[in-house]
């Protein structure tokens, strides 16, 4: 590996576990009971992480923030279909990935990622990128929640460029849709990929400003919503909903498919499944209710800023 391309990886390890720390304190002190756990671990073709989970909590039934790094001499085939130049070549893939399960059905269920990947072969210039972002799952939603949601978003993009909101706001709405079902998974938020433009200082600073966007994007919404009052009715749809966010992880996620086909640590990877979830054949829900209202207006795309062409 070039001295130049280990000194770029270096200085993104070093914010990723600095981001992996910030979050779980955060949420540590948001839930008031439960710990984080972490698990250190190895993987024998190279690299490995801090995975950190955090169960029966008094707010979050489940959290997970991992931090990891893996290293190979061949890129997985999952990378190598998304980007085909890149068969021949050894990598370095480090990020932070965490999903948040609140025990209230009021609270939404979030998904953060930030990631850097190099990679390099001989005689030729590294190819590296950026990605990440952030997205919302609500099962019982707030329209206030899903504005500030995005309003958080656009605010962390808009200083590189008043088009990132829109396009990474795209982006999230269409990775994150449901084929199968026709709907997307949640409201959305940001997404990108493959970001090197214009240079590795820009690029790294807007993944810098997602990463450290997540926690004022969230954690307002836990302070409004994590003792709202709830039933039987309200826990079992959240169980129900909870399937969605399954299929999605097992059927399309790229960074599932990439950690598994690298020889990633499965228990870290499937990290962001709920601890409990529940199908039903056929459910529809009740015309007119909260639930309806869910399908009606929150599971496709819309223009939450009144911006978005």
């Amino acid at each position: 590996m070039s001295s130049s391309s280990q000194q770029q990886l270096a200085e993104v390890q070093r914010f990723l576990q600095q981001l992996q720390d910030s979050i779980c304190q955060a949420l540590q002190q948001a839930d008031g009971k439960a710990q984080f756990v972490e698990d250190a671990w190895q993987r024998a073709e190279g690299g490995g992480g801090r995975s950190r989970v955090l169960t029966g909590g008094a707010v979050f039934e489940q959290a997970g923030v991992n931090y990891s790094h893996v290293y190979g001499a061949q890129m997985p085939a999952s990378a190598t279909a998304h980007r085909p130049e890149l068969a021949g070549r050894s990598f370095h893939a480090c990020g932070v990935s965490l999903v948040i399960h609140p025990n209230n059905p009021y609270l939404p269920t979030t998904h953060a990622n930030v990631r850097f990947f190099i990679a390099e072969k001989p005689g030729e210039a590294p190819v590296w990128w950026f990605g990440g972002g952030f997205d919302l799952t609500p099962f019982y939603p707030y329209e206030e929640d899903v504005v500030h949601w995005h309003q958080i978003a656009k605010a962390a993009v808009d200083p590189f460029g008043a088009e990132y909101y829109p396009r990474y706001k795209k982006w999230c709405d269409d990775y994150f849709y449901l084929k199968h079902r026709g709907e997307t998974r949640g409201v959305g938020g940001l997404f990108f990929d493959d970001l090197n433009e214009p240079g590795f200082a820009q690029s790294f600073a807007l993944m810098r400003s997602v990463g450290e966007a997540f926690l004022p994007a969230y954690l307002p919404l836990v302070e409004r919503r994590k003792d709202t009052p709830y039933g039987e009715r309200e826990r079992q749809f959240q169980l129900y909903r909870r399937g969605r966010y399954v299929e999605f992880n097992l059927v399309f996620d790229r960074g599932t498919l990439f950690g598994l086909q690298s020889g990633g640590r499965t228990e870290s990877i499937l990290m962001s499944m709920p601890p409990l979830v529940r199908w039903q054949y056929g459910y529809q829900p009740e015309p007119g209710s909260p639930e309806a209202l869910l399908y009606e207006r929150y599971l496709q795309p819309q223009d939450w800023l009144g911006i978005v062409c």
